[in-house]
C-alpha cells in the first residue's frame, strides 16, 4: 500500500492496537512480517499508521497471535477498511491536522463524555463566542485563518445534532459560564444556546457550582469518547503542546475514575438547566 506522509491520528492507533495483539502473543515483528508475506520494514510502517493494512492480512495476523476477541477483530477491521471522507477532509492543507483528528475521533465515537473548566464546550459554542476564543488565544491570526476555524468548531456540532447524533454528556463549571469572553451580548446568546441545546436533548450539561465542596480538579479538562469495543475508547487532553490522544489501558482507567469523580461533584441535569437558566436571567 502506498505510504502515507501524515497519518491521522485514527491511523495511528489501528497501528497501536495492531502492535498489542502482536506484543501480547509475545511474537516479534520479523515472525509475524513473516508469517503475512510483508518485511519487517513494512510491519513497522503499519504498526506506526503510515501504512494500511488489508482485512485478509488484518485477519491472519488476528489469527497467528492468538486473538479469539471476535468483537475486536471486527472493529478493528473496519477501521482498517474504511474509507470514510468526512466533511473534514475539506480542512485539510487549512487547519493543522489536529483539528481534523479531532472531527473523525468524535465523528467514530459511539458515546462523547466531556469535563471543561474554563471555557464553555467547544461543541456548545456559539459562533461569536468561539471566535472571542480563537482571537484571544491567537491574536496573530488573519481572517484567513480565523474564519475557517470558526466555521469548523461549527460544523462539528453535527455529532450532536444529525439525524444519529451520539450520546454527549458535558461537565462545565460555573467559572466558564459566567466569564465573560466578549461581552453581555455574546454570553446572553451563549447561554441561551446552551438551554436550547438542552431542550431539544443534544446535549446532557452538569454544572460544578464555585461553592462546591471538595472540588480540587481546576486543571482536569477532558475528553471521553467510546469505541466500537471498551478496548478502542480514546480520551483527549489539552496540554501546552496540542492535544493528546490517550489510549493506554492504564491511563484510560485513570481518566474513567477522574470522570467519576468530578461528577461526583455536580448539580444532576435539571437542576443544572435551572442553574444556567438562572445565570441568563443575571445577565
Amino acid at each position: 500500500m502506498t505510504m502515507r506522509n501524515q497519518p491521522t491520528a485514527r491511523q495511528v492507533r489501528l497501528g497501536s492496537e495492531l502492535r498489542k495483539l502482536r506484543e501480547a502473543a509475545g511474537k516479534p515483528a520479523k515472525e509475524v512480517a513473516g508469517l503475512l508475506g510483508s518485511s519487517s520494514a513494512h510491519m513497522s510502517q503499519i504498526e506506526a499508521g503510515s501504512s494500511g493494512i488489508s482485512e485478509e492480512r488484518l485477519r491472519r495476523l488476528a489469527a497467528h497471535c492468538a486473538c479469539t476477541d471476535d468483537e475486536l477483530i471486527e472493529a478493528l477491521v473496519g477501521m482498517a477498511t474504511d474509507r470514510t471522507r468526512g466533511w473534514w477532509d475539506d480542512y485539510r492543507g487549512v487547519l493543522p491536522q489536529v483539528h481534523m483528528d479531532v472531527a473523525e475521533a468524535e465523528h467514530h465515537a459511539t458515546s462523547l463524555c466531556e469535563i471543561v473548566i474554563t471555557y464553555v464546550p467547544g461543541l456548545l459554542q456559539t459562533p461569536d463566542y468561539a471566535r472571542a476564543v480563537f482571537s484571544y488565544m491567537r491574536p496573530e491570526l488573519p481572517e484567513s485563518e480565523l474564519a475557517p476555524r470558526v466555521e469548523h468548531r461549527m460544523r462539528r456540532r453535527s455529532v450532536i445534532e444529525g439525524d444519529t447524533p451520539t450520546p454527549y454528556e458535558t461537565i462545565v463549571h460555573e467559572f466558564a459560564l459566567r466569564v465573560r469572553v466578549a461581552d453581555r451580548k455574546t454570553s446572553l446568546t451563549q447561554l441561551r444556546w446552551i438551554l436550547d441545546q438542552i431542550e431539544q436533548r443534544h446535549a446532557t450539561v452538569r454544572v460544578i457550582p464555585t461553592d462546591q465542596d471538595g472540588f480540587a480538579g481546576a486543571g482536569v479538562s477532558m475528553v471521553y469518547l467510546g469505541g466500537p469495543v471498551p478496548q478502542l475508547d480514546t480520551g483527549l487532553r489539552d496540554g501546552p503542546t496540542g492535544v493528546t490522544f490517550i489510549n493506554a489501558d492504564a491511563q484510560l482507567k485513570q481518566l474513567r475514575t477522574l470522570l467519576h469523580k468530578v461528577k461526583s461533584s455536580t448539580l444532576d441535569p435539571t437542576a443544572s438547566r435551572d442553574f444556567i437558566h438562572h445565570l441568563a436571567k443575571e445577565l
